[in-house]
């Protein structure tokens, strides 16, 4: 029995339409900023895997409201944690690839992350931590934009191996259905190193180039994740 976290948000909401059967309590009934809201939902129902989707993810409005960020991204995986922990669940943290300072990119699962950038990566590195206090846990670190493009300007100094949802969404729920079996604490998961206005372009014709110093707030140069683990773990279980 699988239990999701967040099944309101977009990643939720596909993960719901690929991995059929699971769990997915609304913010009412897992409230994950609430140690005994989690506690309730998760010895209620007692599953093998919990997968925790759950974030506050908006990188501009985390560095004006952070203590929100904080309470949602680093206690929510604290309680999540711990409650997975008391029933012997596997947890699949879904973690980001701004835990990263952007210094280089093609960053690998046991490379050390620097400093990140903005407060949202921030939280989402110690989050990481707080996860690792679920002894039988999984890190999975990636990123995806919602489809098209939703902003008109994308950076070309920027670069990432995000993808578009309904991308990702499905290496996600491969791997959720197999976690059980995977050994690995950390994995990353995503596609080519490409910069943001390439993949904004893919599919918004519209949207202008522009560079990260236009932006409001400091963000990381190259993101990008080597996701040579990812790939071989699908070719030994024949998918493509």
């Amino acid at each position: 029995m699988i239990l999701l976290t967040g099944g309101s948000g977009r990643l939720g909401q596909a993960l719901q339409a690929l991995v059929p059967g699971m769990i997915c309590p609304d913010s009412r009934t897992l409230d994950v900023t609430c140690p005994g809201s989690v506690e309730r939902a998760v010895q209620g129902a007692r599953p093998d895997v919990i997968v925790h989707a759950a974030a506050f993810t908006d990188v501009q409005a985390a560095q004006a409201r952070p203590a929100e960020c904080w309470n949602v991204n680093v206690n929510g995986t604290r309680w999540v944690a711990q409650a997975a922990q008391g029933v012997h669940a596997k947890l699949v943290f879904i973690s980001t690839d701004y835990v990263f300072d952007g210094r280089r990119g093609q960053y690998r699962e046991h490379e050390p992350p620097g400093i990140p950038t903005t407060f949202y990566g921030l939280s989402k590195l110690v989050a990481e931590e707080a996860a690792r206090a679920c002894a039988d846990h999984l890190i999975v670190r990636t990123s995806f934009r919602s489809s098209p493009f939703p902003h008109p300007v994308a950076f070309t100094d920027q670069f990432t191996s995000q993808d578009y949802v309904d991308v990702i969404a499905p290496e996600l729920a491969l791997l959720i259905t197999r976690a059980r079996a995977l050994s690995d604490a950390v994995l990353h998961v995503g596609t080519e190193r490409k910069s943001v206005y390439d993949l904004a372009r893919r599919r918004s014709g519209s949207v202008r180039p522009g560079r990260r110093a236009e932006a409001s707030l400091s963000l990381p140069a190259d993101v990008s994740l080597d996701v040579t683990r990812w790939r071989e773990l699908k070719a030994g279980w024949g998918v493509p």
